[in-house]
């Protein structure tokens, strides 16, 4: 067996995290994760948010390291993780839609093309009142908002040259293109933010 991966960053960030998702996601939902890497977040989130069913998805190749978690996690409340490619056709949600989601420091991995194809599909399969809380660093004004999100900009570039911060004006207009209103813009540790929308 491979070893289980880990992200010294879901450890650091996911206390904070939950504080909001336990402030958004209060009553029994569905809460589908994309790109939930590792798996140490939602085996957190769904191990302290008891009332939600928690959907893990990802990119094909990242479901093994997952399940690994989830199996050790043993909570009857976290599901086995589903392959998701932002770019597919088709998700594995279209015949429930989305009422709840999550996404931890995806944006920026993503190319602008795959940010911009992933709020289409949003379109399509978000239920009303659907809410969606979004976390990672962001770009205020076409700035940095401090000089370590600077160099993990230049970081990111340089392995990714399609890659990199987004600005969160352009996500805001994507999220309201698609029926999405921001409710909160909250700070969180590490220059980082967590943007909560609804339908």
């Amino acid at each position: 067996m491979t070893e289980k991966p880990f992200s010294q960053a879901c450890e650091n960030n996911k206390v904070p995290i939950l504080q909001v998702l336990q402030s958004v996601f209060t009553h029994p939902v569905t809460v589908w994760e994309i790109g939930s890497g590792t798996g140490q977040h939602a085996c957190h989130f769904a191990g302290h948010l008891p009332h939600v069913v928690w959907q893990p998805t990802d990119r094909a190749e990242n479901l093994a390291g997952i399940e690994q978690w989830r199996v050790e996690a043993a909570l009857s409340n976290l599901n086995a993780p589903l392959p998701l490619d932002v770019a597919d056709a088709v998700w594995p949600c279209a015949t429930t839609g989305i009422d709840a989601l999550f996404t931890a420091n995806t944006l920026h991995i993503m190319s602008w093309a795959l940010v911009q194809q992933m709020f289409v599909r949003l379109g399509n399969y978000l239920n009303n009142q659907a809410k969606v809380c979004i976390y990672g660093p962001f770009n205020y004004h076409n700035a940095y908002t401090s000089d370590s999100n600077a160099r993990f900009d230049d970081w990111l570039k340089a392995r990714d040259p399609l890659s990199g911060i987004r600005d969160f004006e352009a996500v805001l207009v994507l999220a309201e293109t698609i029926g999405l209103q921001l409710h909160e813009d909250i700070a969180m540790p590490a220059n980082n933010r967590l943007l909560v929308f609804e339908k």
